[in-house]
């Protein structure tokens, strides 16, 4: 077992104060909005050793079996399949979908083919996995997740006179809930360039008269917060088309392939399959591939996809039935907890002061904040004292 060393992304929606908290830190004032902790080449976690920092990556190429185990090795190659991650969102992230496997596989290949830097800004596929993944919230969270039924937008449109409110209308007057979605959120998505900024600005005017009175005012009141970040951008009227829900602190989504979501405010943990291709609708200044995008898009209408826990050995353990992850949540005051044996693990102490100690007498103490990569040779391993952690390892069905 070793201590962790790890980086944060400073992006522009990012809490200056919920991620230094955690981390035991002054704030500087400047947006800390993601830490990462795996061995995702976008912000690789290193290990503390007598030799000085080691990258998570570099010490499983030099021992993949001591590092992963067979299980791992056999089913991902030499390669940790998840990433653990702490979000703190201050502001709405990008409306995005993410592409199921065979899809980032393909269009990895193609873009690497093209010759396109896998820097470039415009570049979809930095790597050729997909990334399906799991938020659990930490304090309040805000979110947009997944299509809502086309009837209940079609309430909170009735009555404008805003000329896209009218052709939105027709769109979601489909007999068919999927064609319905798929007709309002391309249009919305492929307006003229030269005819967005007015019929998204006529809309969005009338939507913000109706979020403090009347029908669908969270919804209208969703919109005209987004709208009031990025005006003119038809992905803030995509709200109305999305479940608008609050996670509650230990509550958890689980977003697969094509779930079109965007994070709004708040603090969570987020673990994934390890990858970084995000397709982007709006809401950002990042490049956005409409085309690319719809192609992903799972326009079904499906119930709000809350992830629920089973205890297992003295863990709360999600497996939302992917082989790339899974994430334990261990409190305190409660039975022993273990981790399994033979998968490697990453371990968070989010409160309190964890000690870790494996069948061979290997101990580690972790306080507050603190982090550690477990190999896979090193399991099972105890979890003991008066702390609230978080464990991400590989999926069971590896």
């Amino acid at each position: 077992m070793r201590r962790l060393i790890n980086q944060i992304r400073p992006y522009a929606w990012g809490s200056p104060t919920s991620i230094p908290r955690l981390l035991g830190r002054v704030p500087d004032g400047r947006p800390q909005a993601e830490l990462w902790l795996g061995a995702h080449p976008g912000a690789p976690s290193s290990l503390v050793t007598e030799d000085g920092p080691v990258r998570v990556a570099d010490a499983i190429t030099g021992d993949p079996k001591e590092t992963l185990g067979e299980r791992t090795l056999r089913h991902f190659g030499e390669r940790l399949p998840f990433l653990l991650k702490v979000l703190a969102a201050d502001e709405p992230l990008s409306l995005q979908a993410h592409p199921d496997a065979r899809r980032a596989a393909a269009g990895h290949a193609a873009e690497e083919a093209a010759g396109i830097p896998v820097d470039a800004p415009h570049r979809n596929y930095r790597d050729p996995y997909h990334k399906p993944e799991l938020v659990l919230a930490l304090q309040p969270f805000e979110a947009l997740c997944g299509f809502r039924e086309p009837a209940e937008a079609l309430a909170d449109l009735h009555g404008l006179t805003a000329p896209l409110a009218g052709v939105l209308r027709a769109d979601l007057s489909a007999a068919d809930p999927e064609t319905a979605l798929r007709r309002a959120m391309t249009r919305l998505l492929t307006l003229a360039p030269a005819d967005r900024a007015g019929l998204v600005g006529a809309l969005v005017a009338e939507l913000t008269a109706r979020a403090h009175d009347g029908p669908g005012r969270r919804h209208a009141a969703t919109v005209a917060e987004l709208a009031a970040r990025y005006p003119g951008d038809p992905g803030a009227v995509a709200a109305l088309l999305l479940n608008r829900i609050t996670l509650g602190p230990g509550e958890a989504l689980f977003l697969p392939a094509g779930n079109v979501h965007a994070y709004l405010r708040g603090t969570a943990i987020e673990v994934m399959a390890s990858s970084d291709n995000v397709l982007r609708a709006g809401l950002t200044a990042k490049h956005v591939d409409v085309a690319e995008l719809l192609a992903v898009v799972d326009f079904n209408v499906l119930p709000i996809p809350y992830a629920t826990p089973e205890r297992v050995d003295g863990r709360l353990e999600y497996q939302p039935g992917v082989a790339d992850f899974a994430l334990s949540v261990i409190r305190p005051h409660e039975e022993p907890a273990r981790l399994p044996g033979g998968l490697p693990a990453i371990v968070l102490v989010l409160d309190g002061t964890a000690r870790l100690r494996t069948e061979a007498g290997e101990r580690l103490t972790l306080a507050h904040g603190e982090s550690a990569f477990v190999p896979a040779a090193d399991g099972p391993v105890a979890i003991e004292g008066a702390a609230l952690l978080v464990a991400a390892t590989v999926g069971g069905s590896v």
